[in-house]
């Protein structure tokens, strides 16, 4: 087996440059103060011996990695997958990059291992992301050294609380005055906030509250609760509506009301949340409610970067599709 081929670092460009590794750190960096034929020099030399970008590299001679560390519960979910793709793209446009860390939020072990693992980049800040209450607070009251945000907490939780309120008024619209929902996992940030945002908005509308069903994000949930909340709208004065948390436990839940008989929207309709790209094919096509992720992934980047002025994520939009229809 030959021998391994040595990688190139700092030292060898600033030899070939004939410049210090502060100033190939400075260039790596984009450091203003840098003449035109030193830089040119030095990127020349960077190219010659391809050289590659790596944090450590970085870190010489400045006291940023340029990295944000993401921290995240379950990206198997279109919510929190969708979030992290938004965060990237948010960062990138900052000159950063991301380091990804997932942990199982019900094990401390887990959360302390992320954490480790992205303060081990030497990131500039860490971005929690469909983070569990108690993942919340714990890493709140931690001492990190770095700033903290967390997406759908603080603003991002008003998005949640306005969008929810948002489905329950599109179907108060539509003459529905008996309103049931079906919530995710009562410990996640995003159930309490959309929850609190039902709540609120049913009231305003002197509305009914039917009862409440909890899954944990998946079609599958939905789907096994069907048979359930198919005796519930059948029973007097069951509810016509149900307002479900995410897309993915309206499309299971859709299903599974079909298969009990149940037409969606002529017996009962359907809002989702989310606005996912699957939402307009599901049949019936999913109404649901759509944040501003990409929006909401700037402001928190903005956040952990300490950015003066951080532009307002849009509004949440209702997205109305052939899921709801007028009372029956």
């Amino acid at each position: 087996m030959g021998e391994m081929t040595r990688r190139v670092g700092v030292r060898e460009v600033a030899q070939a440059a004939g410049v210090s590794t502060q100033t190939v750190s400075r260039v790596i960096n984009a450091h203003p103060n840098i003449r035109d034929d030193t830089r040119r020099r030095v990127l020349e030399a960077m190219a010659a011996l391809d050289y590659r970008v790596n944090n450590a590299a970085r870190s010489l001679g400045t006291a940023t990695t340029r990295t944000l560390g993401v921290i995240a519960s379950d990206a198997t979910l279109y919510g929190p997958a969708a979030a992290i793709a938004a965060l990237e793209t948010a960062a990138r446009a900052e000159g950063r990059w991301i380091a990804t860390a997932y942990a199982d939020a019900e094990d401390a072990a887990s959360v302390d291992a992320a954490v480790a693992h992205v303060r081990a980049q030497g990131v500039d800040g860490i971005i929690l992301v469909a983070p569990h209450a108690r993942t919340l607070a714990a890493l709140t009251a931690a001492p990190l050294e770095v700033p903290l945000v967390a997406m759908h907490a603080g603003d991002g939780a008003a998005r949640q609380r306005a969008g929810a309120a948002l489905a329950v008024a599109h179907l108060a619209g539509l003459g529905h005055r008996r309103i049931a929902r079906l919530g995710g996992p009562a410990d996640w940030v995003e159930e309490a906030a959309r929850a609190e945002g039902f709540d609120h908005a049913v009231r305003a509308h002197g509305l009914h509250v039917g009862a409440r069903w909890a899954g944990d994000w998946s079609a599958a949930a939905g789907a096994a609760l069907a048979p359930e909340i198919a005796a519930a709208l059948r029973a007097p004065g069951g509810p016509t509506g149900v307002v479900v948390a995410n897309d993915q436990m309206a499309l299971g839940l859709i299903a599974g009301l079909r298969t009990a008989g149940v037409d969606v929207p002529g017996d009962v309709s359907i809002a989702g949340f989310d606005d996912n790209p699957d939402a307009a094919f599901y049949r019936p096509a999913l109404t649901t409610v759509r944040l501003d992720l990409a929006g909401e992934a700037r402001r928190c980047v903005g956040a952990v970067l300490g950015e003066a002025e951080v532009a307002a994520s849009a509004p949440p939009v209702l997205v109305a599709r052939a899921s709801t229809a007028p009372a029956p």
